[in-house]
This record gives structure tokens, sequence and C-alpha cells, in this order.
């Protein structure tokens, strides 16, 4: 395993990634693997675009250094290569084929370090028909069954933001098979391709739901189940300001705790009656509407009646629960969620903020000892000199 001279937190301490940048969940999840501890190098296009934001603020590039390569420039695959040649991993987000066709596809990576693992992370996955379209995370989930679970019956399916598909299902996924990859690279000297497909991890995520359905248990229809809002004891509901609290009582013992709480006890009907749960519905969203969504906290403060309010992300990092674990961290005048999970030796932080385009070049042709890196960094502030052509089709 290839040794990474930086200084290092986390049980990946010594680990070697290389990201050959993107947008999306490839990005969150070499910030993962950084912060575990590897020394993720990204790898920046001239001029790339990322995130419509400034790249001081992209939290998904902390825990990593930046340098830029040219890839359809003559010497911008040896460089890529060089780095493959030194890292324990690789991660590229290209549609299939486009890796290959700039020269650093998992073949020649594996000619120069048979070790490599070469993660892969796209939305419909590296062989099907739909391989080459175009797509974003709504539709991926779209076609897996997952989003139309979400939601009203009577409303168009509720949007996730881009957290099941993309980071559920892709990022998270492509973790775990760079990990495991990495596992049996180590035990037999052999590296692999991890071909992660959103449409893969997503569709894994509801293998619970798809063994209800399989045993009659679950309704192939939105809010109709015990999961999905079809309960009335679980889901969200309008208090008097406007907010919301979030009720999850669903065993028994739980049950009897919030509608004692909630002042219907004697209203409540049988929690198994779902002939009645129209009816109850409608009592407790009555009841919530009486308070406030901080005085229903408060109400049911200290019990195990399973309510919490929910809270925007501004909110999120005040919570008490949450800011005794320093669930959140402020670095760089960023709020931001801290790495997880955690380890009881190997120690994760943020060590740094977001890596800004080129600006880890020299550190890291010393660290690796790829003096091209110089060189190539060299060219790009050449070419910023001259008048912009057309860009080379992709």
């Amino acid at each position: 395993m290839a040794v990474a001279k930086t200084p290092g937190h986390g049980p990946l301490a010594g680990v070697r990634v290389v990201e050959l940048a993107g947008i999306g969940p490839g990005p969150f999840a070499a910030m993962l693997l950084g912060d575990l501890g590897a020394d993720v190098v990204r790898v920046d296009r001239p001029n790339g675009a990322g995130l419509a934001v400034n790249p001081v603020y992209d939290v998904t590039n902390r825990n990593k250094r930046s340098v830029i390569v040219d890839l359809k420039s003559p010497a911008g695959p040896e460089t890529v290569l060089a780095m493959a040649e030194r890292a324990d991993v690789l991660i590229e987000g290209y549609r299939p084929g486009v890796a290959e066709r700039l020269g650093v596809g998992p073949e020649t990576c594996h000619a120069r370090n048979p070790e490599l693992v070469y993660g892969r992370m796209t939305g419909w996955g590296q062989q099907g028909p739909l391989a080459q379209r175009a797509g974003h995370d709504i539709a991926y989930i779209a076609l897996t069954g997952t989003l139309g679970m979400i939601g009203s019956p009577d409303a168009p399916p509720a949007v996730p933001a881009n957290l099941l598909g993309d980071y559920a299902g892709g990022s998270l996924y492509l973790v775990v098979g760079v990990l495991a990859a990495l596992h049996h690279a180590r035990a037999t000297g052999t590296g692999q391709v991890v071909d992660a497909a959103i449409v893969d991890g997503t569709s894994h995520l509801s293998a619970m739901i798809h063994g209800m359905l399989a045993a009659g248990g679950w309704q192939d229809r939105r809010a109709a189940n015990l999961l999905d809002g079809g309960c009335p004891f679980y889901g969200a509901y309008e208090t008097a300001d406007g907010q919301y609290v979030a009720v999850g009582a669903l065993e028994q013992q739980f049950y009897d705790e919030f509608v004692d709480l909630l002042g219907i006890k004697d209203r409540a009907p049988a929690r198994k009656d779902t002939a009645a749960w129209g009816e109850l519905r409608e009592t407790v969203a009555a009841r919530f509407k009486t308070r406030t969504r901080d005085e229903w906290t408060a109400v049911f403060e200290g019990s195990d009646a399973c309510v919490a309010p929910v809270l925007s992300l501004r909110e999120a990092p005040h919570h008490p629960h949450l800011a005794a674990r320093g669930t959140f961290t402020d670095f760089g005048g960023i709020t931001q969620p801290a790495p997880a999970p955690r380890f009881s030796a190997t120690h994760t932080s943020v060590r740094s903020g977001p890596a800004m385009p080129g600006a880890d070049t020299a550190d890291v042709a010393h660290d690796w000892g790829i003096p091209g890196l110089l060189t190539e960094a060299s060219a790009q502030d050449t070419d910023r000199q001259q008048p912009p052509g057309p860009p080379p089709a992709m």
C-alpha cells in the first residue's frame, strides 16, 4: 500500500485517493474518504465548473488537496497515470467510456498499478440501455420506485433533495465498495473496478420494503403504510405557529405515552384499528394546532413518546443534543456536519477547508513524488494567458 506523507487522522490515514473532479456523489464520496483520514487529491479541470457556489463554501471539498490537470492536453493523462501509480484508490464520475477515451480508464491504470481500486460513480451504471443517457438524482430514483413512495397520495411525489439518490444510493455505496475492494487488494495484491450506480444503490435501500410488499404488508401506493405517512402516529403535524413536529410512536408503549401527553387518551381509538386511522389523524392534527412547536416540544421533553420538533438547517446545530455530541462543527467560518461515524481509537476531524482548485500542486508534487504536476501547472498558467478557444469535444 502506498503511504501518504501528509498528516492524517482517522482509520484511513496513509491511504492515497485520486479524485477526478466532478459534481454530486463523486465529490461527496471522496470527502467521506478524506474525513476518514485518507490523503485525497482532487484533480480539477482548467476552468472546470463545480457547484454554482463560491468554491470557498463547497464543503464537499474539505479534507482534500487540489491540483489542476488538463486531461485533454498531451501530458495530462500521463500526469494522472503517475498519480494512479502511487495511489490506492481512484474515483471518477464520467459517463461510461469517457475515462477510457481520455486515456485514464481502469485497464490503463491497472497496467501501471495492479493493486489500484478504481471506483466508478454513475447514475445508470456502466452497462444497460440507459448507460449513455444524461440524468440527475430525481430521474434515477424515479425508476427505482423509491421516489414514487414519498409524499401525499393526492399530490406529486415529494422530492427528497438529492439525499436519497446522489448521496445515500450513490456516494455511500461507492465508499462501501471502495473499502471492500481495498480490503481485497491488501489481502491479494489485486485491485478491481467498483461500479457504483445510483439506480442500484437506491434500489438496494428499499430491500425491507420489497420484502414487506411480497408478504402483503406493504401497499404499493403513497401514504398507505406504516412508514410512509399513512399511519397517523408516524408522520409530521403542523403546530399553531406554522411549524411542524414529527411523531414516530409506533410501538404500543410509545403510542400510549404519546396520546396521554397529547391529551387525547380518552378519544384515541385502538392503535391497530386501521379503519379509524382517518379519524385519529384528524384528532391528532387538531390537537397539535392548539400550541406552538416549542410548546409541544416542552410537553414531550424527557418522554418516550417519540415526538421531535422539525428543525430547519440553521436551527439543527443549536439543538442541545446535537450540540452536546458535536454533530456539527464550525471550521473556516462555515457551520457544517462533523465527520461521521465516530471511532474510539482513530478519531476523525475536519482538518482543512474546501480545497481551492490547483492550490496544493507544489505540495502534492513533492509528497507524491510527481514533478510532472509542476510542469502541468506551469502549462496551465501559460494557457490562461492565451485567448480562450472552443472547448474540445468530449
